[in-house]
């Protein structure tokens, strides 16, 4: 069993950044490839970026890809997020997600666990 517990959402400006973090309870954390997915008000759920077990492969999607990095910590069963140049749709609820197997991918079938979440607010 893998406890995620999101934090470092908030209010900020166009432009501005933030860092999400993600800390995984259990000794397994290793095992599982990590990653985290949003859903903004009145849409689906939509992936944001992931990464391998060792840290070796990171995949973003588009919409992010050059203003998001996604690391983890397997020393302190950590996965973070740092968010470059806010949009205000980026406005979202933000889930840490844990997958078992090597990659994550960019799709939630096949995720185990699921964080509750934390909300970015992006103004204008």
């Amino acid at each position: 069993q893998v406890q995620l517990v999101e934090s470092g959402g908030g209010l900020v400006q166009a432009g501005g950044s933030l860092r999400l973090s993600c800390a995984a309870s259990g000794r397994t954390f290793s095992s599982y490839a990590m990653g985290w997915f949003r859903q903004a008000p009145g849409k689906e759920r939509e992936f944001v970026a992931g990464i391998s077990r060792s840290a070796g492969i990171t995949t973003y999607a588009d919409s992010v890809k050059g203003r998001f990095t996604i690391s983890r910590d397997n020393a302190k069963n950590t996965v973070s997020l740092q968010m470059n140049t806010l949009k205000p749709e980026d406005t979202a609820v933000y889930y840490c997600a844990a997958k078992g197997g090597i990659f994550f991918g960019t799709r939630e079938d096949g995720v185990n666990y699921w964080g509750k979440g934390t909300l970015v607010t992006v103004s204008s």
